[in-house]
């Protein structure tokens, strides 16, 4: 029998326990949710429990906003720029793991500008985060302000841009296959490292989508990938290109994983074309506020009045997919 095993992706961390435990909501703590017995859904090497009450009963010190600095900036295309910053090492460090995030602001402004941005690379030897922006609406457009060699906040470490994450780290020496579409072409750059680096051979399957050219060029190189370019989605659909390119793939290729980076139609429908027949992760494009789950913005309700957190549960995308309701 098929059930959900979810994770909280700051469980285990410094900065666990969060405020969630305060308010009786933590995702993984029993007795954090009224319960008068030990009942962990996941035991990640520490009590919960046990740091709450050894830390006052309050919440640990949460992420900070660092003042960091731009240290250059590409403009790609009119609507597409590469940021690279300098930040702490600690942060740099904090952020080469796969579904990184963090918050940028421009520092003339107030803290709901924060944007949730996915690290695209890290230079951890230069304390140097890459991240790509799509700049669309005023978030973006008052980072797109800041020039080189000035001033930009950065709110972070944040992990949880991935969903399905243990089948990333659990997939090697075979064959993973990685769908990027668009600005989804950042984001799966540190996924399609950590496939490398555990002795995948790794095939990416390119949508430039509204873009001229396919902007990860040089790290698809680096990581000897094999580059599939084609239309993902059309009308409502994924393409019948698609479709015939992965099941040739997984009918002669021993394939571990596919992993999808695109928006959550292209990530659903994928998901069910596949139906099962392989191990399936993919980003996060949840709408995210605070990062911690508790302004809301990040929640979605599914069957059962169950509310997930989105911005802090980690589980199979399956999970995030089925059963939601969408009224």
């Amino acid at each position: 029998m098929k059930y959900e095993i979810i994770d909280c992706i700051d469980a285990g961390t410094e900065y666990c326990p969060c405020h969630l435990a305060e308010t009786g909501d933590c995702l993984l703590c029993s007795q954090l949710c009224g319960k008068t017995f030990c009942d962990c859904v996941k035991w990640k090497g520490t009590c919960i429990y046990q740091e709450y009450v050894w830390n006052g009963e309050k919440a640990k010190e949460g992420r900070k906003t660092c003042k960091c600095r731009l240290v250059k900036k590409e403009r790609l295309e009119n609507d597409l720029i590469i940021l690279s910053i300098r930040t702490t090492h600690k942060q740099a460090k904090d952020l080469v793991r796969p579904g990184s995030f963090v918050f940028l602001r421009n520092p003339s402004t107030e803290e709901f500008y924060n944007v949730p941005l996915s690290i695209m690379d890290v230079e951890p030897e230069e304390n140097i985060i890459k991240i790509a922006l799509e700049v669309k609406g005023t978030k973006t457009k008052k980072i797109d302000e800041i020039n080189e060699n000035e001033d930009i906040l950065v709110k972070g470490p944040f992990w949880n841009g991935v969903f399905g994450l243990k089948h990333v780290y659990e997939s090697k020496d075979g064959v993973s296959i990685i769908i990027a579409r668009g600005i989804g072409q950042a984001p799966m750059i540190p996924v399609m490292k950590k496939l490398y680096s555990n002795g995948n051979k790794v095939i990416v399957i390119v949508d430039k989508a509204n873009y001229s050219n396919i902007f990860i060029k040089n790290y698809l190189e680096l990581c000897s990938v094999e580059v599939l370019e084609c239309n993902t989605f059309q009308n409502g659909e994924i393409t019948d290109d698609l479709k015939k390119n992965l099941n040739k793939l997984l009918t002669n290729e021993k394939v571990n994983l596919v992993h999808c980076a695109g928006p959550d139609i292209l990530i659903y429908k994928v998901m069910e074309f596949l139906d099962d027949r392989i191990n399936y992760s993919c980003c996060n494009n949840a709408k995210m506020c605070c990062g911690e789950g508790i302004c809301g913005a990040c929640t979605s309700r599914f069957k059962g009045h169950r509310v997930k957190r989105l911005c802090k549960i980690q589980t199979d995308p399956k999970y995030i997919f089925e059963g939601r309701r969408l009224i």
